[in-house]
């Protein structure tokens, strides 16, 4: 039964990447995942719910990947926490690119939806985010910065391979699910994180 649920959530992922979330009716996602409308009915009640599915387990599995970092804040300096945050955020999105392509562009959006993604996911992100860049500057770790804008820089660079594939692809000429193209703009993340942010450079990159 398993199996089932995981079929109608690749195949939901799929057709709301390729075909929007209005332009995907729930028969197409019982097709593509060769199940009965009811299974769908079963496990999220309708189109809608199964959205709402989608997003929440995203986002929770994202957060919980920032509160692993944050259990680490006494232990960790301020630089090696931002440097784990870019380091596991872009694995975890990697592992789930499809899923992450289409959470990042649906939550763009003015809904009822996305507003309580804001106010339940976004502001926790939001928290922890800039707990990070808080104690690095309290501890003279980072340069005078702006802290709300770093933040913001920082969340825009590792969600844009996964906002904005599709131009990456076709202007850039870039495949950003590659491993290589996805390692190398990591790289160039912490390299911006050095020379802008840090007031030294880091010696060990760290990984969680």
């Amino acid at each position: 039964m398993e199996s089932t649920k995981e079929r109608i959530i690749e195949a939901a992922v799929h057709l709301f990447n390729t075909n929007g979330f209005s332009g995907t009716s729930i028969r197409e996602i019982a097709k593509k995942a060769k199940v009965n409308v009811a299974h769908i009915s079963y496990y999220f009640t309708n189109k809608a719910g199964l959205q709402e599915y989608l997003i929440a387990v995203f986002l929770e599995e994202y957060l919980s990947v920032l509160e692993q970092i944050y259990k680490k804040i006494t232990i960790l300096s301020a630089q090696e926490c931002v440097i784990l945050t870019v380091n596991n955020v872009m694995s975890f999105h990697r592992e789930n690119r499809q899923l992450a392509r289409y959470v990042y562009r649906e939550i763009t959006l003015d809904t009822t939806l996305v507003r309580e993604v804001m106010t339940t996911y976004l502001m926790k992100e939001k928290y922890y985010l800039q707990l990070f860049f808080e104690k690095g500057k309290k501890n003279k770790e980072f340069q005078p910065i702006s802290i709300p804008l770093a933040v913001m820089q920082l969340k825009s660079m590792i969600s844009m391979p996964f906002l904005h594939a599709q131009y990456l692809a076709e202007v850039w000429h870039v495949m950003p699910y590659e491993t290589q193209t996805v390692d190398l703009y990591q790289e160039k993340i912490i390299e911006w994180l050095e020379h802008s942010v840090f007031s030294s450079r880091v010696v060990e990159r760290i990984a969680l």
